[in-house]
């Protein structure tokens, strides 16, 4: 956070929970809680304040996220910076459009990662490791145009690699070959055939065949 105040960089940081900021919190976490109770929905109550952690060299703005549900609190808080020509941002807006999409982009580098093989670097040498990881970063841009465009209003739509994966492309085949060309006859059961057709539609004004 120093770092960042002295180069005039913006941040948003999780903020871990302590004994200090647990008493702060509790009054909104104890509202958030009687609201979800009374009304059986989930709640998100935002509040922001001024903290100093006894490491810090300043006071820093926290923002407070009380949520509760069915599965009882959920609670968040985060040290931000952020500034809209020079007057703070509304908490519940730096929550929901900073940090929130940090987790996101989070879950596609651990989907990379997991479903798309990028952690497979058990070779000795950097460039095999580095290969590897190329043909992954390959694999995933087709996978990620795909979901973007063709699946766009789909039940795929926010499909992991994998689902896509195993759904959409890994289908039963047999293939014919002949002389002149090789022929793959698709299942006829196949549970996704009017999604495959549907797919396939979209991505011809897209595809070049010669």
């Amino acid at each position: 956070m120093c770092y960042c105040d002295r180069h005039g960089v913006d941040a948003v940081i999780g903020l871990a929970r302590n004994k200090t900021l647990e008493k702060i919190a509790g009054p909104l976490m104890l509202q958030a809680k009687t609201q979800c109770e009374q009304t059986r929905e989930k709640q998100r109550l935002f509040t922001c304040f001024d903290y100093a952690a006894g490491t810090w060299d300043r006071e820093r703005r926290v923002i407070h996220k009380a949520g509760h549900n069915s599965q009882g609190a959920n609670p968040r808080l985060i040290v931000a910076s952020l500034t809209d020509e020079g007057v703070p941002w509304r908490a519940q807006k730096i929550y929901d459009k900073r940090y929130c999409s940090r987790g996101e982009k989070e879950n596609r580098i651990k989907e990379q990662q997991l479903w798309l093989f990028a952690r497979r670097s058990s070779c000795h040498k950097f460039a095999a490791n580095q290969f590897r990881l190329l043909l992954s970063s390959f694999t995933y841009t087709p996978i990620q145009t795909l979901r973007r465009t063709a699946l766009a209003g789909t039940e795929l739509t926010r499909a992991q690699a994998t689902t896509i994966r195993v759904k959409l492309l890994k289908i039963g085949a047999v293939v014919v070959g002949s002389v002149r060309r090789v022929v793959p006859h698709l299942s006829g059961s196949y549970p996704l055939k009017a999604l495959f057709e549907q797919t396939v539609r979209r991505l011809e004004p897209h595809v070049r065949l010669e």
